[in-house]
């Protein structure tokens, strides 16, 4: 049986073709189709701690299915689901319409309104038909049948629907109520017969109640009860309000902030044992739960409207970071976790998950993230409290990081269980060279090198606050060292590019990759280098228009409709664009910026996990790639960053300073951004094409413009 970390192919596909709905509240979510009927075959139902625990809830009126009309995402948790029952025979109309108003939390619970807009009183029949196989997520999203062994028992109990499943210790099971009371309950049907009078409506309520090993847990919405008081709704009011306002004449970018607010509110997760603590789930559907280096760069980029998301995100992964060598889940000690799951879990607590450890790049980013909070001048005595985890993620980079000690961080997986690449393009196939041969591990990714430089750089200025001059000296010639070596044993001079690693045998993995952006993000890449590679990375085999293609149109194995050879992440493209502001190249920053956020308006303002790359000149839109998460975390941050890259604005609160340098892209002509937390202040930068204004910068702060190297935030050199 394929383990739950090495799945090769691509989850199935979410939407029918009828177009399907996805609404998500922490780790429960639900796929139905747009009449919100959950129908069993497929990849819909209602999934709470990564078990589906309903796999049918199918509405029927009069013998007939409602004929669907509208779906109205009322939040990202709830939705209302308009239809209207067939006409009867010889009759062009009907005069009923059917109202689902459906509300995900912890559990489900689902308003149903018959309105009869007829002249005369009408006799309905309303049947549920429900069930749940309580499958696991992965064995939902890979297609494969549930595991053998398990048992699913279904009965009526006082009026309630029970189903309970048990597999070995495993054990699942919902409730499933009813109001008012049916007229007749089996263990798969529900029904209730009703005389709707003439211009009246009917109405009743189902409230499923999820258990995990006996224990129901409560659910976040019940009948009778007021939604807007749902735990749910209340963070979500709170979020909104405490959002920085953005106000723009540039519509596109204006929709795609308000989407990526409303998206990132939805993702984010909390821990019932530390309440005050949350992290961002990496996408709906198949991954709403904590993954290492999506909550990390999520955070990264959300910096600017939501320092307490990376807090809670480097808090959590702390907790969880690697203390024994487990080669089964790749743990070793100091390393930051890839992915954790709850299919198993015996308690709602993160802690009750299963954790898998096989990246190589999680643990400098945890480094790099800590010192970018610094930067920020956020919760000092939250930060300083997290320098030993740094400290063990810097040791696991030398002792197990880099295992053969030849200055380079690689990755190979320690069984056959686990990913075979773990970096951020972790599909099989993932890591190609020029000729499309698919590369074997060890691997040293060039991107995982920028991001140990970054850590490197973050510790040396933490060691430079403390007054430590030996960490300081250490930690900074670490990184020198370091960037005099990638620049010369990654640079390939023939071909203008830097190679997106080191193989087996330290030879260049020669193809041109997106993955050499990143390593402008941090600053690796030697300035006499950065011209020619800024150009590649803008050029027509890279860009799309859109954004920028994984792997260049010129490589062999290019394939837009690939995971990972060909299409284009929207994350990626704004982290290339940060990186191009970082060297100075703003008109190519810029045009980045200006083809993703074009992107987002073609999709309703909300940017998928990734599409395809085929070019922007040969078709109008953008193609979706079909099993793509949406909403998902570093995608939806993504407009952030590019917020960011416009006002290259780039904090150093410890040492007095922010630099800010705004730069408005074509097509719009002023930008005002209030409420940044900056240094426990809220600052708000008003932008036109003649004149910056900033209010609300702490009197400590000096203000600085036009950086050497700006909007990264990942520190200056280690050379300056």
């Amino acid at each position: 049986m394929t383990g739950p970390w090495t799945f090769a192919d691509q989850p199935v596909t979410v939407d029918d073709g009828a177009g399907s709905v996805t609404l998500v509240d922490e780790s429960t979510f639900t796929i139905s189709g747009r009449t919100g009927d959950i129908v069993p075959g497929g990849a819909q139902g209602l999934f709470v701690r990564d078990t589906r625990i309903l796999s049918r809830l199918e509405l029927v009126v009069n013998g007939s299915h409602p004929q669907p009309l509208s779906a109205v995402h009322d939040t990202p948790f709830s939705a209302t689901f308009v239809s209207r029952n067939p006409p009867p025979p010889g009759r062009a109309d009907s005069t009923l319409m059917v109202f689902r108003s459906r509300y995900v939390g912890q559990g489900l619970r689902e308003d149903l309104t018959v309105r009869n807009f007829g002249d005369e009183p009408t006799f309905c029949s309303v049947e549920l038909l429900v069930d749940a196989d309580f499958a696991d997520l992965f064995a939902v999203k890979e297609g494969r049948p549930p595991e053998p062994g398990g048992e699913v028992e279904r009965r009526v109990d006082d009026r309630e629907l029970v189903l309970r499943y048990h597999r070995g210790a495993h054990r699942r099971g919902c409730r499933v109520r009813f109001h008012p009371e049916p007229g007749s309950l089996s263990a798969d049907l529900v029904r209730w017969e009703v005389i709707v009078p003439p211009r009246g409506e009917w109405r009743g309520c189902v409230e499923v109640l999820a258990a995990i090993d006996r224990r129901v847990i409560e659910p976040r919405y019940r009948c009778g009860q007021p939604v807007e008081r749902a735990a749910p709704a209340e963070r979500l009011a709170k979020w909104r309000r405490q959002m920085p306002q953005v106000d723009t004449d540039h519509a596109g970018l204006q929709a795609a902030i308000v989407r990526s607010s409303e998206d990132l509110g939805a993702l984010r997760i909390f821990d019932p044992d530390f309440p005050e603590r949350m992290v961002v789930a990496a996408g709906a559907p198949w991954f709403m739960t904590v993954f290492g280096r999506d909550s990390l760069l999520t955070s990264w980029m959300a910096l600017l409207v939501d320092p307490d998301l990376a807090l809670g995100v480097l808090q959590t992964l702390g907790r969880f970071q690697g203390s024994d060598v487990r080669p089964a889940t790749e743990e070793q000690p100091g390393r930051i976790l890839h992915e954790m799951r709850f299919g198993d879990a015996p308690s709602l607590s993160l802690g009750g998950g299963s954790i898998y450890y096989g990246t190589a790049d999680a643990t400098p980013l945890f480094v790099m993230l800590l010192g970018e909070l610094r930067r920020w001048g956020l919760a000092r005595q939250a930060v300083e409290e997290l320098l030993p985890n740094a400290e063990r993620a810097l040791a696991w980079i030398d002792e197990f990081g880099d295992a053969d000690g030849d200055g380079y961080v690689e990755y190979r997986r320690a069984t056959d269980r686990g990913l075979a690449n773990q970096g951020w393009k972790d599909s099989w196939d993932g890591v190609r060279y020029a000729d499309g041969r698919v590369a074997a591990a060890p691997i040293a990714l060039c991107e995982v090198q920028a991001y140990v430089y970054g850590a490197y750089l973050a510790r040396a200025h933490f060691a430079h606050e403390q007054g430590d001059q030996a960490a300081y000296d250490r930690y900074r010639d670490k990184a020198t060292r370091l960037k005099q070596a990638f620049n010369r044993d990654f640079w390939l001079e023939d071909r203008g590019w830097f190679a997106i690693g080191l193989d087996q045998d330290k030879r260049p993995i020669d193809s041109l990759t997106s993955n050499i952006g990143h390593c402008l993000w941090t600053g690796i890449v030697d300035e006499d280098k950065a011209e020619v590679v800024a150009e590649r990375l803008v050029s027509p085999q890279l860009f799309s228009g859109w954004g920028v293609r994984t792997l260049a149109t010129t490589m062999g194995g290019y394939n837009p409709i690939s995971y990972h050879c060909g299409s284009v992440w929207p994350h990626d493209t704004a982290i290339v664009a940060a990186g191009l502001a970082r060297y100075g190249k703003i008109d190519g920053a810029l045009r980045l910026v200006d083809g993703l956020l074009a992107a987002a308006a073609q999709m309703g303002g909300r940017l998928p996990e990734l599409f395809s790359g085929l070019d922007r000149a040969e078709l109008g839109v953008p193609v979706t790639y079909p099993t793509s998460c949406s909403p998902q975390a570093w995608a939806a941050a993504s407009p952030l960053l590019c917020l960011r890259t416009i006002l290259r604005i780039d904090p150093w609160v410890p040492y007095g300073k922010t630099w800010l340098a705004p730069v408005l892209p074509e097509g719009m002509s002023r930008l005002r951004v209030e409420g940044i937390p900056l240094g426990g202040s809220r600052v708000t930068v008003t932008v036109d094409r003649d004149s910056v204004e900033v209010e609300g910068l702490p009197p400590e702060l000096e203000l600085v413009g036009s950086p050497r190297q700006p909007s990264t935030g990942v520190g200056a050199d280690a050379d300056t």
